[in-house]
This record gives C-alpha cells, sequence and structure tokens, in this order.
C-alpha cells in the first residue's frame, strides 16, 4: 500500500500556542508546518529533540549531557590529513586518466601496424620452424 499521511491531535496550553504561533510567523510559515517540522525532527533523531525558542538555546549541555544538535570538535592535523589525502587521491585519478590515454593511444598505433607486417605473433613463428634451433634476440 501507499504511505498516507495520518493526523496527529493533541492540546497545549494557551501560552505554548502563542509561542509556536510566533515561531510560525518568524519563519513565515504555517502553525502546522512547525508541527510537521517538529515531529520530522523527533522521528529523524529518534526521540531525541528538544523544541526551545533560539534565545533561549543554551551551548552548554543539555540535561541529557549533550547538546543538540550534536557538536563534534576535529583536530586540525586530521583536516589536513583529509585535505591532503583528498589531493593525493585528485592527482591519481589524474595519472590514471593519462595512463588510460596512453594504453588507448598504443592500443590504436598497434591496430594501424597490424595492417602490416611489422608485428610477428610467436604463435606464427612456432609453426614456421622446422628445426630445433633456439632464436636470438637482438
Amino acid at each position: 500500500m501507499g504511505n498516507k499521511n495520518k493526523t496527529i491531535s493533541f492540546r497545549v496550553n494557551e501560552d505554548a500556542f502563542e509561542t509556536l504561533r510566533e515561531i510560525a510567523e518568524e519563519r513565515d510559515i504555517s502553525l502546522s508546518a512547525v508541527f510537521r517540522n517538529y515531529v520530522d525532527m523527533l522521528v529523524a533523531h529518534d526521540g531525541q529533540v528538544q523544541v526551545v525558542p533560539e534565545h533561549e538555546v543554551d551551548d552548554e549541555s543539555t540535561e541529557s549531557g549533550s547538546s543538540f544538535p550534536p557538536k563534534v570538535e576535529v583536530p586540525k592535523s586530521y583536516v589536513r590529513e583529509h585535505e591532503r589525502l583528498e589531493l593525493e587521491a585528485e592527482h591519481l585519478r589524474d595519472q590514471l586518466d593519462e595512463h588510460r590515454r596512453y594504453v588507448t593511444q598504443l592500443s590504436q598505433r598497434l591496430e594501424e601496424e597490424e595492417d602490416g607486417e611489422d608485428v610477428i605473433q610467436l604463435e606464427e613463428l612456432d609453426d614456421e620452424v622446422d628445426s630445433e634451433e633456439p632464436f636470438k634476440l637482438g
């Protein structure tokens, strides 16, 4: 079956309702869109959502011991190493492209030369040899 929308009803006190209405007006969206956003965030973060006005948001830890949204400090060395690896990967991609072009060029040259007798197939030599004399190259 298809994904059907469901309706949720709940009651809030008048102060909370006015606060929600102000939030909706600040964001220039409908009150129902505020609730939909809240429900979407609640589902996406497995119930770990706390809705407060922006001016009341505290950078310190919340009651549960972690801040929301979660913040992670990354050492500069990690960022630099990541950037170095990205540059190296780009360089390797460029080398791979250059190698592919070279192989394509060699393949095209080989196809062009196959029309002539410049290429000697070793299998053909084995068929032509009647004696057991070793071949010398060069």
